[in-house]
């Protein structure tokens, strides 16, 4: 009888022991799969790739970064951001383009024209979305506005030229003569000089176009049509507002007024503009991007145009020059540059 109660205990003893550690293997076999599940979120890679640093290229730069955080993906937690910048050097922009490429980027964003372009020429695989390229047809990166077509789709900074053009009649009603500054070498450029010529001529002024092939002959550019016309009108370009503080310089030297195309150049000294906000461009096109990490497809989906623009006004620029700001204007308008 003793031998018997001694086995019964023996075997109670060992269900117990087996129960004990079955459930402590089970619980740490839990504990792994649930550390597993928080830890395997899937890192993207987006490449961007920006033509050169200037305020405007830059603010379009933390808008994107903005738009991706709004929509789900930060870096640190699950995005890796490779980020390359040509300034203006085309050989670095074919380079670098390649570099994104062999680093397998899930997305790559190129920030105007050139940028974009380079980036369309190392790939045809990898979804490319475009960030402020004025018109993406002419440009040759898509075959349509609405349907794309291929890898290539984004956001075009197609600035309200005839807005523009407008504002400057009405601020400037003396004016007869509108002087257009733009670089020779920026496809981009080209296009919106047609248009903007088109639109002066049309409101009555006698139009002069002035094209640089480089920084090195802005302002002496610049001193000429100061001579020559009575206003400078310069559309979306990066060679031109690489080189905006020079231009305003000498510009005020001959207080002769500058009508650009974006905020941030008003801002740096411009007169007023009817423009697209900068920064909300890049929070749009991080929002495009966002999409296409989600799996929409590039081919698809249209082409982001703005449909209006905001009147910037530049009044410590005004009452430098001299000029007189109607109030209904000055009051829908966003002030930089000082009150």
């Amino acid at each position: 009888m003793k031998n018997k109660g001694l086995w019964v205990s023996y075997f109670i003893l060992g269900m117990c022991l087996i129960t004990f550690f079955g459930y402590g293997v089970g619980s740490a076999n839990q504990t792994s799969t649930k550390t597993s599940t928080k830890t395997s979120t899937t890192v993207k890679k987006v490449g961007v790739l920006q033509y050169v640093s200037h305020p405007a290229l830059d603010s379009i730069y933390k808008g994107v970064i903005q738009g991706l955080k709004d929509n789900g993906y930060e870096e640190g937690k699950n995005l890796e951001l490779l980020f390359q910048n040509g300034q203006a050097d085309q050989s670095k922009l074919a380079t670098m383009s390649q570099q994104l490429v062999n680093k397998q980027a899930d997305v790559l964003v190129g920030i105007a024209t050139p940028a974009a372009q380079a980036l369309a020429n190392a790939t045809q695989d990898i979804p490319i979305v475009l960030g402020a390229v004025t018109d993406p047809v002419g440009a040759n990166l898509v075959k349509d506005m609405d349907k794309p077509g291929g890898n290539i789709t984004g956001v075009s900074d197609k600035a309200p030229i005839k807005a523009q053009i407008e504002l400057a009649k009405t601020l400037l009603s003396e004016a007869k003569t509108m002087g257009i500054l733009y670089s020779s070498a920026e496809d981009n450029s080209k296009y919106q000089v047609a248009e903007a010529k088109k639109a002066a001529e049309a409101l009555g002024f006698t139009v002069k176009t002035y094209a640089v092939p480089s920084t090195n002959e802005i302002s002496q550019t610049v001193q000429v049509m100061s001579q020559e016309t009575d206003f400078i009108y310069i559309p979306l370009d990066n060679t031109i507002a690489n080189a905006m503080p020079s231009v305003v310089a000498t510009a005020d030297q001959s207080n002769t007024p500058i009508i650009p195309s974006v905020d941030t150049m008003v801002e740096q000294g411009g007169l007023a503009t009817v423009g697209i906000n900068q920064f909300d461009l890049g929070v749009q096109t991080g929002k495009m991007v966002t999409d296409i990490l989600n799996g929409a497809s590039p081919a698809t989906t249209p082409v982001y145009t703005f449909t209006k623009g905001d009147t910037i006004l530049n009044l410590e620029q005004a009452k430098k020059l001299g000029i007189t700001i109607p109030e209904a204007i000055e009051k829908s308008a966003t002030i930089v540059g000082g009150e």
